[in-house]
């Protein structure tokens, strides 16, 4: 038994480790070890992420969405200026599609994030820290650790039903949890930097820390080491992109 959690025996439902995120993490993390089951996490970002995607095509609209996101990349609206109004027809239809169908089918970006950040996890740890943790157990805490990004999708739920402003709205940065949301104005570095001092995001990140720590079998400060390495590492690329593409 370790934190409450019978590693060995029947331990948590689903539901509770969901729950569990929330108000006692160490419980979920540590009945990962008995169980590396994920499938509530994704069905509930599934659910979510669809949820909010139906409630931007409606309220928003995706050719709206794709306006104001060239609006925020100088180098793109410079670009798109120079068309013929065919060409610029073409192009954007061609980019609203894009955004719609990548919206609608965001759940398979969040497996594909979630693999690749659990194989950059489990290969730091047991090769880095000489760590006996496996690749199911890290895909595991990555989903839980996710599941403070519903709040996202739900406020943004409410924010979009509610009265907002869909000539403002920035599919990547739909509400107003990290200071860059409150700076539309700035250039893209300063606003890439600062989204990600996210709150929701900075809470996964806590997350991450304690459930990899549990289930590498490792210090907190350690799995801190990691983790936000790998966070800053990430913050650098996006502010390479930032600079490249405005």
């Amino acid at each position: 038994m370790s934190d409450g959690v019978v590693v060995d025996g029947q331990g948590l439902s689903e539901v509770e480790r969901v729950v569990d995120t929330f108000i006692a993490p160490s419980k979920t993390f540590t009945d990962i070890l008995r169980s590396a089951k994920w499938w509530l996490p994704f069905v509930l970002l599934v659910l979510v992420t669809l949820g909010t995607t139906v409630v931007v095509d409606k309220q928003v609209g995706f050719d709206r969405v794709a306006e104001n996101q060239i609006r925020q990349n100088p180098k793109q609206e410079e670009k798109m200026a120079s068309l013929t109004p065919e060409q610029r027809a073409a192009q954007m239809h061609g980019i609203t599609v894009g955004y719609r169908y990548s919206s609608y089918g965001a759940f398979i970006f969040i497996l594909i994030f979630v693999a690749i950040g659990a194989l950059l996890y489990w290969a730091s740890f047991n090769f880095g820290l000489g760590a006996q943790t496996t690749y199911g157990q890290m895909f595991a805490v990555w989903m839980y650790a996710s599941l403070p990004r519903l709040l996202t999708g739900i406020l943004t739920i409410v924010t979009l039903m509610f009265g907002s402003n869909a000539d403002a709205y920035d599919m990547r940065n739909p509400v107003g949890t990290n200071p860059a949301y409150f700076m539309p104005d700035a250039g893209p570095v300063l606003r890439t930097i600062l989204s990600f001092f996210d709150v929701i995001g900075l809470w996964q990140l806590a997350l991450l820390i304690i459930g990899t720590a549990i289930v590498a079998k490792v210090s907190k400060g350690k799995a801190a080491a990691v983790v936000v390495g790998w966070w800053l590492f990430g913050l650098i690329i996006s502010v390479g992109i930032a600079v490249a593409t405005s």
